[in-house]
């Protein structure tokens, strides 16, 4: 009778620590409760518990903190402008998980606006340096082993408790949710997933009342954590369990009792079932609104996923639902032992159970008998045992039911990271049974002992898969070990590597990937795109050809993207890109675009890329169309506006086009083509006013991009503008200095030099021009002009004329300037022949007509027809008998060296123009301007060389 009543004193203390249990009354028809409630005593988590959690999860993952950004990371992160401080807060709440709109077909619909505000901060404090992110990770993963614990003493004893808060901490089925850093949406939302419980637990006040301050914080915390992921939503059936069997005590059998006595008549509902009623109606209510609000959220729209992402998703009965209850004890196995783990389960991972016949349907069913054998003791019978069971149940199947596949097809097969919170009930399992064992006295020391080999085995598991999250390379090479059915992760070494630049290893496991799922459409285009790479242009375009055939046939008024993934469609992309290389097949490229419009009215990368083609194809005008249709779908996208811009440049535009670069910069105000070009536009425009702003602009350029040589050159053309002679300097120095073979900046200083009476130091900038560019026609005029006129080198100057007639024979400058010297060696019938046949180059010159007059004048004034003399006795300070070269010093036509860049690649791959060295096809407006600038210069000097020439 001892031993009996000491059993029933420590029930008597577990169930005040686990709930109170239901008596029944004299009546039989409602139960009486104990008058102390769980809540009322719930055991306080102390500092040693914490710190040593703390220090469990510190010493586990540590090593996370050395890991980059993998995988889903780089879309979710990387490629994601939300996390940009430019991009508006309140776009966080209209965008998916990914950045893309949720109004967007091809959005997977994960709306967690919450967790993408964390990664916004983290960008804040850190960029994308990822240590910050992965800290941030950790530091959650150890809040939710703590908050954990606490829930754990609801229904375990303090040791039990501590036992399964640890088993939590260092399972490592949680290192894709901690060292993955996209796995913060499964810590976000199980933090307040956790507290939402915790405050529903003091909802019950004294005799059975209802406190409703905890039940209002309850459905916030659950709002909040369905924010932060959407499995959030399901903490609320752990509540009406919690509130049915646990606070209220109930069994299943007595509420089948009760609910009988009442549809006989010969009873009326409890006033505390009743209480109950209200509560849970609540709860439903703010729940069903809640859902109510993410379908307007998603627009009652189902992310579209392809057979290949989950294959059983689309296969027929009953080979799907064989599959489906399949992977339920695939993901338990998981959790048990979590020996193999894999990053993806996609694809080929897990074969489809096509029979009733697969002995895999054996596991199936053992998983079934052993989950319902638990499910009827929690259920059947009363006591604290069955209670702890029961709510190990619920968070082993209620937060896991969103990844199922039981309502909605989801996109993979297994995900490691959704069994962050189910592991919680599974934790719960493992330390009660393991308190079972403990309890017999046989097995005490085993039981520790076996409990110590599973915490340090799992722990040592855990500390060695975060190595394998480092890079995409050791991450998918691990999974590779598991798994080689899956051609996603052949796939993914593949861009490992390619990312490495390391395209022959890379196009081995491309190869693989089309071997192992012969029918895989990306497989196939990744090949191509590494054939490209390797500049083996036949083969990828074969490659390209089997990836299109793949596709399916359009069905008219069936919806594609229903069908296959919106990436696929970049087949046709990739391949109108190949072959458009070719200028005589833009038309055939032009009907790939159109195709892929067809599929897809709102394939917006299908409108930018035709709009590049159609510009290069001199159709500038549907170059426009294409634009605008594509910023009908994301008018909140500064390339596009940029590209707009360049189109209004073909079309002879230039404040159209200067107000969409405006418009690109203020969506991106670090938009650095934007910036460049908006700048060369100001200042090709010619007006002092916009000089300011383009210096600017050319400023806050170099400042992103210091080592291009470009934006420095421009800043020196525009301090050329406004005589700004020393600064001008200084920036064509710096250009020089980064691209020492900067053609037009070597130029425009000796350019510079001669402008300001800075000649001798022109003279080696020239040499340098000529060391790497010797068929430089501007600069060799140049040199030949302060050889003849600063040095007094007519030999060195005559050189420089007969290289450039060598080149270009009927270069009338060099030709004229040939003459000037022939003229300057006292020449004249030579340089008069010379004037003669440089006129018939340039007839209706009338400096050279003038010049001619002034030589035949001479010739005939000295009276010498053979050999003409001139006359040495020129008083001091006259200019003597010189014909003028060209005017040199006004010649800037290389002033504008970089010209405007007329397409832009997808915004992964996006560089910057230079083409600094081309020349102008077109004169514009301010080019003829300048052009009669010069001529009226060489105009007023010519007079001035005849009134000295006549003696007046």
């Amino acid at each position: 009778m001892r031993k009996a009543a000491t059993v029933l004193g420590r029930r008597g203390k577990d169930r005040e620590a686990g709930g109170a249990v239901a008596e029944l009354s004299p009546g039989g028809s409602a139960p009486s409760f104990c008058p102390k409630v769980l809540v009322e005593k719930m055991a306080d988590i102390n500092l040693k518990e914490v710190t040593l959690l703390v220090g469990v999860v510190t010493a586990c993952y540590w090593n996370s903190l050395f890991c980059g950004f993998v995988f889903d990371d780089v879309s979710a992160i990387l490629d994601n402008k939300d996390l940009h401080p430019s991009t508006p807060l309140k776009t966080l709440f209209q965008n998916d998980f990914w950045g893309t709109p949720m109004s967007e077909e091809r959005s997977h619909k994960s709306y967690r606006p919450l967790t993408v505000l964390t990664f916004r901060l983290n960008y804040l404090f850190s960029e994308l340096k990822p240590m910050s992110y992965h800290l941030l990770n950790m530091i959650f993963h150890a809040v939710v082993s703590v908050i954990f614990l606490k829930v754990c003493k609801l229904f375990l004893d303090n040791r039990s408790s501590m036992i399964a808060a640890l088993l939590f901490a260092v399972h490592p089925i949680h290192t894709e949710a901690v060292t993955g850093v996209v796995g913060r949406a499964e810590l976000l939302s199980s933090i307040f997933f956790l507290a939402a419980f915790l405050s529903y637990t003091k909802s019950k006040g004294p005799d059975n009342t209802i406190a409703w301050t905890p039940i209002a914080l309850t459905v916030f915390l659950v709002a909040v954590a369905t924010l932060c992921k959407e499995q959030g939503i399901t903490v609320v059936g752990i509540c009406c369990v919690y509130e049915v069997f646990i606070a209220q005590g109930y069994t299943l059998p007595l509420l089948c009792s009760t609910a009988g006595q009442f549809l006989r008549g010969k009873g009326s509902i409890p006033f505390s079932m009743l209480q109950t009623l209200i509560k849970l109606i609540v709860l439903m209510f703010s729940t069903l609104l809640l859902v109510v609000i993410r379908v307007q959220v998603i627009q009652s729209q189902l992310p579209v996923f392809t057979r290949f992402d989950n294959p059983a998703a689309v296969s027929p009965t009953p080979t799907r639902q064989l599959t489906f209850n399949y992977l339920l004890p695939v993901n338990a196995w998981l959790l048990l032992n979590p020996s193999e783990l894999c990053c993806d389960w996609t694809m080929g991972t897990i074969p489809l159970i096509e029979s009733f016949l697969d002995i895999r349907n054996l596991a199936t069913f053992a998983f079934f008998c052993f989950l319902g054998a638990l499910g009827i003791f929690s259920l059947r019978y009363p006591g604290d045992s069955s209670k702890t069971v029961l709510m190990a149940l619920c968070l082993m199947a209620l937060p896991f039911i969103p990844a199922s596949n039981l309502f909605f097809p989801v996109g993979f097969v297994v995900a490691e990271r959704v069994l962050y919170v189910p592991s919680m009930g599974f934790c719960i399992l493992v330390a009660h049974g393991w308190q079972k064992i403990l309890n017999k006295s046989v097995f005490k020391k085993l039981s520790w002992v076996c409990l110590s080999m599973v915490l340090l085995t799992h722990a040592l598991k855990t500390l060695h898969r975060n190595w394998d999250w480092e890079s995409e390379y050791t991450l998918f090479m691990s999974a590779l070990k598991v798994n080689k059915n899956n051609a996603k992760l052949w796939n993914n070494v593949g861009h490992a590597l390619e990312n490495e630049k390391n395209f022959e290893r890379a196009l081995k496991y491309f190869l693989q990937a089309t071997h192992v799922q012969p029918d895989d459409i990306g497989a196939h285009m990744n090949v191509g795109r590494t054939y490209k790479n390797l500049n083996r242009t036949r083969e990828a375009e074969e490659s390209y050809m089997m990836a299109k055939s793949l596709m399916p046939q359009i069905i008219p008024g069936k919806k594609y993207a229903a069908r296959i993934a919106p990436n696929h469609l970049n087949v046709y992309i990739n391949l109108a890109n190949l072959i458009r290389a070719n200028e005589s097949r833009l038309e055939e490229a032009d009907q790939l675009y159109r195709q892929a419009i067809s599929m897809r009215p709102d394939f917006k990368q299908a409108y930018i890329s035709r709009g590049e083609l159609l510009l290069k194809m001199n159709k500038p005008l549907k170059a426009k169309e294409a634009y605008l249709k594509a910023l009908e779908l994301d008018r909140n996208n500064a390339d596009l506006w940029y590209n707009l811009a360049i189109v209004y440049i073909e079309l002879k535009e230039p404040n159209e086009a200067l107000r969409n670069f405006n418009h690109a910069l203020e969506l991106n105000p670090k938009h650095k083509l934007a910036l460049f070009n908006s700048a060369i536009l100001m200042q090709e425009s010619g007006e002092v006013k916009l000089r300011p702003e383009a210096r600017k602009r050319l400023l806050n350029y170099v400042n992103e991009e210091p080592q291009d040589a470009n934006g420095y050159f421009n800043l020196g053309m525009l301090a050329m503008d406004d005589k700004k002679d020393t600064e001008a300097e200084i920036w064509m120095k710096k250009a020089i200095k980064l691209q020492a073979d900067f053609r037009s900046a070597l130029f425009n200083l000796a350019l510079l030099y001669s402008q300001t009476a800075k000649e001798l130091k022109a003279l080696p900038i020239l040499e340098e021009l000529l060391r790497y560019y010797p068929d430089h026609i501007k600069g060799l005029i140049l040199k030949g002009d302060i050889l003849m006129n600063q040095k007094k080198d007519i030999l060195g100057a005559k050189k420089c004329f007969e290289k450039i007639l060598e080149m270009d024979p009927s270069n009338v400058q060099g030709k004229h300037n040939l003459c000037v010297v022939y003229f300057e060696e006292k020449d004249l019938l030579k340089a008069e022949k010379c004037l003669v046949e440089t006129l018939a180059l340039a007839p209706h010159e009338e400096y050279i007509q003038r010049h001619l007059s002034i030589v035949r004048d001479k010739i005939s004034s000295s009276g010498f027809v053979e050999q003409p003399v001139f006359p040495a006795d020129k008083t001091s300070g006259e200019e003597g008998d010189k014909l003028p070269a060209e005017n040199i010093k006004e010649i800037r036509s290389e002033s504008r060296p970089t010209q405007i860049m007329k397409t832009i690649e997808s915004k992964s791959k996006k560089q910057l123009a230079k083409n600094a060295d081309k020349e102008t096809p077109q004169k514009t407006t301010k080019d003829i301007k300048e052009i009669e600038k010069k001529r009226v210069a060489a105009l007023k000097r010519l007079e001035e060389i005849e009134r000295i020439l006549n003696g007046e």
